[in-house]
């Protein structure tokens, strides 16, 4: 049986072994303590553009799914407007009838109706050959006192009213042989480029019913249904441009002179199970809105959040927006 004073022995040696381990564990806390790195955790993003339609309409077709890769100028949706194909056949119209204005101006009169102003002109002249000579009769008789005075007037105005029908029928001829004035010309030259601006401006209202790819992407997601309304300017679908991407991160600025403009470091893909090499392209302050973190108790100074981007310096493949980016920072 073990004596009291063995007991003894024994529980003082195990206390002494217990405050070793805990002196030693306080020193190894001690040493380590701040040391461990800080992980700053990102997310992937990629730049997206927003197809949307510029008349109001029905979505009649989509040629797209979401997830399918598009290129530049592939046609991703159609939009049914009716009113617009209304407005073309009236614009169309008022073209065609502006043009043969424009074409009656520049042709002038017909050869027909040069022929009847010219025949006109010759009767009135002839008219006016007979007059002028039953003018000078009468003229002679009155002098000779055989006629009266008012015969004398009354044949004078008749000569005078055929003389200025000789000279109306004459300019109806050089009107019709010279055609429509310069200025008017102009003008109905002027009302048809109008009536083709207007045929061009529907066109181009027709030309935004085929919602088209501006650049190569992969569609994200796709707003309406088949058959429902959209209007001017209303979001149709998101297409991201997968070969430009970056990750985000929150940094607060205590750790910024790990990540300066322009320096590369490497980061994991959890999702992927890889690391790249990304280097900081941007940063910018987040706002007041932003998380803050007093650096002391008493709150002399609080330190801020900033927006850090960085993009891979080669392409990851597999990378999607929303993956997490992982940086390790090394505290030592």
């Amino acid at each position: 049986m073990v004596s009291e004073k063995t007991q003894r022995i024994n529980t003082f040696i195990a206390l002494g072994v217990l405050a070793i381990v805990i002196a030693v564990i306080c020193v190894i806390g001690i040493v380590t303590y701040g040391k461990t790195d800080e992980i700053l955790q990102g997310q992937a993003e990629a730049t997206e553009y927003r197809i949307s339609s510029k008349i109001p309409g029905r979505i009649m077709e989509f040629r797209v799914q979401e997830g399918q890769h598009v290129k530049a100028g592939d046609t991703l949706a159609i939009i049914e407007a009716p009113e617009v194909d209304a407005k073309k056949l009236q614009a169309e119209a008022v073209k065609t009838q502006a043009r043969a204005m424009s074409d009656k101006a520049e042709a002038g009169a017909r050869a027909e109706q040069i022929q009847g102003a010219y025949e006109l002109w010759q009767k009135a002249k002839v008219g006016s050959e007979i007059m002028e000579k039953s003018f000078k009769r009468v003229s002679n008789l009155y002098k000779e006192g055989v006629v009266s005075e008012q015969k004398y007037d009354e044949t004078k105005a008749q000569y005078d009213a055929a003389k200025a029908t000789e000279r109306a029928a004459k300019s109806q001829y050089d009107l019709a042989v010279n055609g429509a004035q310069k200025e008017d010309k102009e003008m109905a030259a002027a009302k048809y480029e109008q009536a083709k601006g207007a045929v061009a401006e529907v066109n181009s209202y027709i030309n935004e019913t085929y919602l088209i790819a501006y650049a190569d992407g992969e569609v994200m997601e796709i707003f309406p249904h088949i058959g429902e309304l959209v209007g001017t300017g209303a979001p149709i679908m998101n297409v991201a441009m997968m070969d430009d991407m970056w990750a985000t991160f929150n940094v607060r600025e205590d750790y910024l002179t790990k990540m300066p403009i322009g320096q590369t470091f490497t980061a994991e893909i959890p999702a992927l199970g890889k690391t790249t090499t990304m280097c900081v392209y941007n940063m910018k302050d987040r706002g007041d809105y932003a998380a803050w973190k007093a650096t002391k108790q008493t709150g002399q100074y609080d330190l801020k959040t900033f927006e850090v981007r960085a993009r891979p310096t080669e392409d990851v493949e597999g990378l999607r927006p929303g993956m997490t980016v992982l940086f390790r920072i090394n505290k030592q």
